[in-house]
């Protein structure tokens, strides 16, 4: 009981100190995490960057789409299935009432 006492105690005096540490410096210098951005050089000389390219908002429309399961005279002439069959369904026996 002492023991986890003095850890509580301890550990309360050093959130203390930090929170004075940091209460106690700059706040600018505490907020900025990251150097400010600098300019490039030569920034100014370098060609603009190309504009993004336009879309759409269309489907391509030349590759019409392909069922995953072709259908069964397709498959007859070759046509292979996109996916692996679905696996079987597994069944138990019911559930017996319990005897009294």
């Amino acid at each position: 009981m002492l023991g986890a006492s003095t850890l509580i105690a301890v550990g309360l005096i050093i959130s203390a100190l930090s929170l004075t540490e940091i209460v106690a410096r700059d706040s600018q210098r505490v907020a900025q995490a990251t150097p400010p951005t600098q300019s490039t050089p030569d920034a100014e000389t370098k060609p603009p960057a190309p504009p993004e390219p336009g879309t759409t908002g269309q489907r391509p429309s030349d590759i019409p789409p392909q069922p995953a399961r072709p259908d069964p005279d397709a498959q007859k002439s070759g046509a292979q299935p996109a996916l692996p069959p679905a696996p079987a369904e597994k069944t138990a026996p019911p559930i017996r009432e319990k005897e009294k």
